[in-house]
């Protein structure tokens, strides 16, 4: 663009940084607006599949894929299911070479965090209002007072995102899943037989429409998924760690301990991470001066291993159309028809897949859909 349009960017997630980095690599600047006080102010949450054709080829276009690689987790894409009896009923080991390489989802944010120039990211700044201009633009107020003012507000503010109102009404609406997030440390020196069931990647233990859903290295990410209603996960308290694990295991009382040691080892804190979803296929009409980003855009269930992909690669290619076009609504129609087309085919695959996980008859169709691909990956 000959006059570069002032960038806000709300939200210093993956998509976020993305856009940031790539449109600093090209001289582009940008602000990047977090509520968070720090990088380290909450959990970023487990490993993450980093595809070749969306997260890595954003990470390609902002100058970070040899770091990338740096950080990865060698055997990470290795496959197991079992069910409740922890009966190993396929077994894929992969080494880095899959496509899908395993990352920590904070050495992935810290790396991106690192890559940006020093003031990039405003820390502390929670959104509260985004308001039109009299001479155009956008205003944007934040909970301290402050205010600033851009030509594009970027909403790269996940799943509860302050600017999607100005874009759509939809709603991010609970799909009847909660994910109770353990880690069992330093597990291959103090439990290396629980380390052996898992592998060195991802495990799918699954029966009776639960899981416990797995990423096995030095340290072992537990995901305990049950079909519960928002107020039973509201009516446990979580920071109480003992009582809160005989409420979990309460829920897979007849499984085999082997397994469920994976509750019972892990240590605090519990994290409940309630699933929530847009409605597949969803989009908005043109609005000016204002976009979306990952799952501000297209909150997705985790099922696929698409949203972080979806999410860097959103921001590479909202980059991409701001540098090839001179004029901003061309830029954002450029970025989102073919965004909307992407994410809701993934986002489709990704309700499917949790439906597999989660069937009566589990983990049946999820070994069907694995020996339908040849035994790959999700």
């Amino acid at each position: 663009m000959p006059t570069r349009p002032t960038i806000a960017i709300v939200g210093a997630g993956l998509s976020g940084l993305v856009l940031a980095r790539v449109l600093q690599q090209h001289g582009v600047g940008s602000t990047v607006y977090e509520s968070d006080a720090s990088p380290a102010a909450r959990t970023q949450g487990g490993w993450l599949d980093i595809h070749d054709d969306s997260g890595q080829a954003a990470l390609r276009a902002a100058g970070l894929l040899e770091e990338f690689h740096r950080h990865v987790h060698p055997q990470g894409e290795a496959t197991r299911v079992a069910d409740k009896t922890g009966t190993i009923l396929l077994a894929e080991e992969g080494g880095a070479d899959g496509g899908r390489p395993e990352i920590d989802r904070a050495a992935l944010r810290g790396l991106l965090i690192a890559s940006l120039d020093p003031g990039r990211i405003a820390w502390g700044h929670r959104l509260t209002e985004v308001r039109p201009r009299a001479g155009g633009g956008r205003e944007l107020a934040f909970a301290d007072g402050t205010t600033a003012v851009a030509d594009l507000v970027v909403g790269a503010d996940g799943t509860w995102s302050r600017v999607r109102p100005l874009l759509s009404a939809a709603p991010a609406g609970y799909t009847g899943v909660t994910i109770f997030d353990l880690h069992v440390r330093d597990a291959a020196r103090r439990y290396p037989e629980l380390s052996e069931l898992v592998g060195t990647g991802a495990l799918f233990a699954l029966s009776d429409e639960k899981g416990l859903l797995t990423h096995g290295c030095d340290d072992i990410s537990v995901g305990a998924t049950l079909k519960v209603s928002e107020e039973w996960t509201a009516g446990v308290d979580w920071t109480d760690t003992a009582a809160a694990k005989e409420v979990l295991l309460a829920q897979y009382a007849d499984w085999d301990p082997a397994l469920t040691d994976l509750i019972r080892l892990g240590e605090a804190p519990i994290v409940p991470r309630p699933v929530h979803a847009l409605p597949v296929g969803h989009r908005w009409d043109r609005v000016p001066g204002a976009t979306l980003l990952g799952d501000a855009a297209h909150v997705m269930t985790p099922f696929a291993g698409e949203g972080a992909n979806q999410a860097l690669f959103d921001g590479a290619e909202l980059a991409r159309a701001l540098l090839e076009h001179d004029d901003l609504d061309a830029a954002l129609d450029a970025y989102e028809e073919p965004m909307f087309a992407r994410s809701g085919v993934v986002a489709e695959m990704s309700a499917q897949g949790m439906a597999m996980c989660l069937h009566p008859d589990a983990p049946r169709p999820l070994l069907e859909a694995f020996q339908g691909l040849g035994a790959g990956r999700s």
